[in-house]
């Protein structure tokens, strides 16, 4: 990934105005674990996540994290491991706690109800799930690189957004999760999107200062979730 100059960069609010759902988020650290990460597969970033951009409510990104700096809006609570957040809260502890540089791709053609749908049920069906130890980790890693599938029981972020699209008809499932790494989602890899879909090139995004998280999501995210574990929203957002 070429170095953005600040000028190229997209302020966050932009960001969230424009994000849709698909659209993957990638970011890039200093400290020793970012520089290992990144060095171990040979990309320049360390971290992916998923936008899900539902309805009327704020955008929101699905990833894995060891942290739990923030409340998981799907639970309610604070947790280890598959984590949905407010987008503008998850970046900006990001960027400013973590040290990171965000990045997005948009997804083309916008994702559809259905695939919206399918990557609700995966939320509703991964959400807490444990991010893996460090021996974990390189063990589920060293498997994908030849092609062996490890256990679901933990997930790290790229093994959480690889399933995310195997569900949504985003990829297909003749590799195992966990042969993907965040790498494999900057544009410098070529991910094979199934059905012409496509990554757009990484834009870098501005950040403002770190505030307060924002207030939790309203009561909305429950009739999100209600419906999800019925199977299903109703309407949509009229494609």
């Amino acid at each position: 990934m070429a170095k953005k100059q600040a000028s190229d960069a997209v302020p966050l609010s932009e960001a969230a105005r424009q994000a849709r759902s698909g659209d993957i988020w990638v970011f890039t650290g200093h400290k020793l674990a970012d520089r290992a990460i990144r060095a171990a597969t040979n990309s320049p970033v360390n971290h992916v996540a998923m936008v899900l951009a539902l309805d009327d409510l704020p955008p929101l990104l699905w990833h894995a994290e060891l942290g739990r700096s923030l409340i998981d809006v799907w639970s309610a609570t604070r947790q280890r491991g598959a984590q949905l957040h407010r987008l503008d809260d998850a970046v900006t502890t990001w960027v400013h706690r973590y040290g990171q540089l965000a990045y997005f791709r948009q997804l083309e053609p916008v994702a559809t109800t259905a695939m919206e749908d399918a990557a609700l049920e995966v939320v509703d069906e991964l959400d807490g799930r444990r991010f893996p130890t460090t021996p974990g980790l390189v063990k589920h890693w060293l498997k994908g690189r030849i092609r062996r599938s490890s256990s679901l029981e933990a997930m790290y972020c790229a093994e959480v957004v690889a399933i995310t699209y195997e569900r949504m008809g985003l990829l297909g499932g003749n590799r195992p999760v966990n042969w993907y790494d965040p790498g494999r989602f900057w544009s410098g890899d070529r991910l094979e999107l199934l059905d012409g879909a496509q990554l757009g090139q990484e834009i870098p995004v501005d950040v403002p200062p770190l505030m307060a998280p924002t207030a939790d999501i309203p009561a909305a995210i429950s009739a999100v979730n209600g419906d999800a574990s019925r199977g299903g929203r109703r309407g949509g957002r009229g494609r």
